[in-house]
């Protein structure tokens, strides 16, 4: 067995919540994002060039297999974090850092950091944009930006390789916890073991949509599709600047139907539910997952900087996708992020 130690460090507030809902260093997330990002070095290691059913095999074989009935297989990975603390941040910033979004009751400021982290924020009590409100965020309920804990890892050695690249993606790309895929639980892996991310998995982005599966980061003509801001001094400044994004994107796609529209619009394939403009077809429960993921990560002066990053994937069948639909999507919102002054695209 490998056996490999980390300090792990947040980057943002990440929601861990355990059985009552309150933050706490838990190592099951940890164990998903390694199985995460382990498929993704594998899809890379085959070429992109996927049996699905060889891949379920080869993970229920390292990470285990829980079944009612027949193949029930104890996972061969052995995490263990130096503490099992609960969260220590018991309170939100006293402001959350407004911005302008001009759907929202024909166009008024709103929380940034609610904005991206709403369902785990969900502000009834305290300060936000500068008034006294009631609010509703549980004690205890993140793990402060800046905590840092041990990570111990042991693993049969014949499958190193793919964890050592594993690791690399999950410390450059990763996050976890309640809507980390806007941000928050950005976390970092820092020892002597860390393995170099090298050139990240590219595939083209249009290739990438034949799969349901995000097994790739995308890339076009012009290189990696990854894009970063300039350096915040703090989280705080950068997670607003990752909302004014994500809404500018958004809204960009003008709807021109209301709620139980009788079929999608190029809003929709962006992520779904969207509040107030309903899909007939596809019910009010479908959901449908952002593959455009944002990542804080800190730069070598301390100061910290968001990576924004797409991995797109065919939606799923219930969807009915259309992939001319799609690509046309997707091309505008690369064309988009690319044309953002505050933003540029990272070198090949």
């Amino acid at each position: 067995m490998q056996q490999r130690v980390f300090t792990v460090r947040f980057n943002t507030p990440a929601f861990l919540g355990n059985a009552e809902q309150s933050g706490q260093w838990r190592t099951p997330p940890f164990k998903h994002l390694l199985r995460e990002w382990w498929r993704v070095a594998w899809a890379e290691a085959h070429g992109f060039d996927i049996d699905l059913g060889e891949m379920r095999r080869a993970e229920g074989h390292l990470f285990g297999v829980a079944a009612d009935e027949g193949d029930t297989r104890q996972s061969q990975i052995r995490i263990r974090l130096g503490r099992w603390d609960q969260g220590k941040m018991n309170e939100w910033v006293q402001q959350d850092p407004a911005v302008f979004h001009k759907e929202v009751r024909g166009g008024r400021n709103v929380g940034s950091h609610l904005y991206l982290g709403y369902g785990p924020l969900n502000f009834n009590r305290g300060t936000c944009l500068g008034k006294k409100i009631n609010g509703n965020f549980k004690p205890k309920a993140a793990i402060q930006a800046g905590e840092e804990n041990e990570l111990k890892l042991a693993y049969p050695s014949t499958e190193q390789a793919l964890l050592d690249r594993a690791l690399a993606l999950a410390s450059a790309f990763g996050g976890i916890g309640g809507r980390a895929r806007n941000g928050w639980g950005s976390l970092e892996l820092q020892g002597d073991g860390l393995p170099e991310l090298g050139e990240p998995p590219l595939r083209d982005w249009r290739e990438c949509l034949a799969l349901e599966w995000a097994h790739a980061i995308g890339r076009d003509e012009n290189g990696p599709l990854v894009w970063r801001t300039r350096d915040f001094s703090d989280w705080s400044e950068l997670m607003k600047a990752l909302a004014e994004i994500k809404i500018g994107l958004r809204t960009s796609f003008r709807f021109q139907s209301g709620n139980n529209a009788p079929r999608p619009e190029s809003r929709h394939w962006l992520s779904y539910p969207v509040t107030h403009h309903s899909v007939r077809p596809w019910g009010r429960d479908a959901r449908l997952p952002n593959t455009l993921r944002f990542k804080v990560r800190r730069a070598e002066n301390g100061r910290l900087y968001g990576v924004i990053f797409h991995m797109p994937c065919k939606p799923p069948r219930r969807f009915s996708p259309d992939g001319r639909v799609l690509q046309q999507v997707w091309l505008r919102v690369h064309r988009l992020l690319t044309e953002r002054s505050d933003l540029r695209r990272l070198d090949p």
